[in-house]
């Protein structure tokens, strides 16, 4: 389980980093989604 949410963690900041954010704010915004993605898997 904690190595299919390393890959998960590394593949949605990959998809954060792709996404080409704008500003600062919204690179923000993405990482607490990223981490709220997370929470669900380890919560299963």
């Amino acid at each position: 389980m904690k190595r299919s949410a390393t890959v998960l963690l590394l593949c949605l900041l990959s998809l954060c980093l792709l996404s080409a954010c704008n500003t600062v704010k919204g690179v923000g915004k993405d990482i607490q989604k990223a981490g709220e993605k997370i929470e669900d898997v380890s919560g299963k």
